[in-house]
C-alpha cells in the first residue's frame, strides 16, 4: 500500500498520534488533539460535541477495556484524513473482540475538529 507508512504532514501525524494514544489509554493526551468545539459520530452513541462529551466516552462510557489498533490505510487529502483497519482487544464485560473499521478525520492544523467513525458489521 502506497504511503501507509510515510507522513505526509501535520494532520497525518495527529491521526497517527491518536491511535498511539487510544492504545495506550492516555486519555490526557488524546484529549489534547482534539480541538475545543470538535465533533465526534460513533455508532450506537449519541453525537459527541466538545472535549467535555469527548472527555466522558474516553474516561468511561467507551465499552472497550483494552486493545489494539492496527492501521491497513492511511489516505490524506488535507485537511481530511481516511483511515481503515482493525481492532482487537477485550470489552468491560470481558469478552473479546475484533472488529474493521473505517474513520474519517476533518483537521484544522494538528487539531481534530470532526471524526466520524464506522464498523464492517452486517446490519442489513
Amino acid at each position: 500500500m502506497q504511503n501507509q507508512h510515510q507522513d505526509t504532514g501535520v494532520e497525518e501525524k495527529t491521526v497517527r498520534e491518536y491511535y498511539r494514544l487510544v492504545d495506550a489509554e492516555d486519555v490526557d493526551g488524546l484529549l489534547d488533539l482534539f480541538a475545543d468545539d470538535a465533533v465526534y459520530d460513533r455508532p450506537g452513541y449519541p453525537t459527541m460535541r466538545g472535549r467535555s462529551d469527548l472527555a466522558r466516552f474516553y474516561g468511561g462510557e467507551r465499552v472497550i477495556a483494552g486493545g489494539r489498533h492496527t492501521l491497513d490505510r492511511v489516505v490524506a487529502s488535507t485537511p481530511q484524513i481516511a483511515v481503515t483497519g482493525s481492532f482487537e482487544g477485550v470489552l468491560k464485560d470481558g469478552s473479546e473482540t475484533r472488529v474493521r473499521f473505517a474513520d474519517f478525520f476533518v483537521l484544522d492544523g494538528p487539531r481534530i475538529v470532526q471524526r466520524d467513525t464506522y464498523f464492517f458489521a452486517p446490519l442489513v
